[in-house]
């Protein structure tokens, strides 16, 4: 059974608004030193809203992916009271937590893809010149 625009709206906008109140969290009030820099890259709401997903990008390695996961599972309990506080809302989904690389793994493919590129035009400008030409720049490496 398809489910309702109003509803399926309606939890696009707590979503939205979820996200914008844990990015303003992120930036200066959550002091703890295992969270690195990070922002909010999505929120996914539970069709029931019992529940969300928060996903975050963190800058820098695996390292600082870990902690700050860990430093925002422990700050779970501040984070759902401030946002009950702030949206005056009776019930705040339960929040979780994950890492989002998918920044990171659209760079490293982008990388690639301007490799195979590189070496596809390497690959056309040999076959397509002259023997002499290739003689010459033979001479020049």
């Amino acid at each position: 059974m398809p489910e309702h625009r109003a509803r399926q709206h309606h939890r696009d906008r707590v979503a939205s608004t979820f996200a914008e109140e844990i990015t303003a969290m992120l930036e200066g009030e959550l002091t703890d030193p295992r969270i690195a820099p990070c922002h909010v890259t999505e929120v996914i709401l539970a069709p029931g809203g019992k529940s969300c997903r928060v996903l975050i990008a963190v800058v820098g390695g695996e390292k600082e992916e870990a902690s700050t996961l860990e430093g925002l599972m422990a700050a779970r309990a501040y984070i759902r009271t401030e946002i009950r506080d702030r949206m005056a809302v009776r019930h705040v989904p339960e929040i979780t937590f994950a890492i989002d690389r998918s920044e990171k793994l659209t760079a490293r493919m982008d990388e690639i893809f301007g490799r195979i590129n590189k070496r596809r035009a390497r690959d056309e400008r040999r076959t397509s010149s002259s023997p002499a030409s290739e003689t010459r720049e033979a001479d020049d490496k």
